[in-house]
Order: structure tokens, then C-alpha cells, then sequence
């Protein structure tokens, strides 16, 4: 590899990690379990054991990264997560 390829190789990843966001899932005392799973299973495209993970991070941690990805993808995604009760925010 020579010196321009190495740059351009590294300028992609830079740029990727900028772009790069996560939504984070927030506790609450309102949303049970099973709403929680099934909201992460429905939007976020977690399996049933994934979601069930995150949903107990949440509980005992008070939050929980739960999806990746540039601003434009998780805003949707976000925004459905709180249209049904739960608490996120994309950082």
C-alpha cells in the first residue's frame, strides 16, 4: 500500500467513527418487560434474546446502547422507540 491509500483508508474510517451514533435506551418506571423486548425486537431488529439482555441492562443499570449507526438511520428508529412510551436519545 502506498502513502495515498493508507490516507484515503484512514480518512474512511475517521469518517465513519464521526457519523457513528448510538440510541440509548433510558429506564423507566412505566414500560414493563415484555413492551420493552418487543419494542427492541420491532425497531431496533433485535432478537428475543438481545432484547431481553438490553431490557435487563436497562433495569439495573439505567441505560442501555441499543443500536448503531449514522444520525440519519437511527433517527426513525428513535423516534419510534418514543412514539410507543420508552425513553431514548441518540448520542
Amino acid at each position: 500500500m502506498d502513502t495515498l491509500e493508507l490516507t484515503e483508508e484512514l480518512l474512511e474510517d475517521v469518517q465513519k467513527s464521526v457519523d457513528e451514533r448510538e440510541i440509548i435506551l433510558y429506564n423507566d418506571d412505566v414500560n414493563t418487560f415484555e413492551h420493552v423486548i418487543n419494542m427492541l425486537m420491532k425497531y431496533c431488529k433485535h432478537d428475543a434474546l438481545q432484547a431481553e439482555q438490553c431490557a435487563y441492562i436497562v433495569h439495573y443499570k439505567g441505560k442501555c446502547g441499543v443500536k448503531k449507526g449514522t444520525f440519519d438511520k437511527l433517527r426513525p428508529v428513535c423516534e419510534a422507540l418514543l412514539d410507543n412510551g420508552l425513553s431514548a436519545e441518540i448520542q
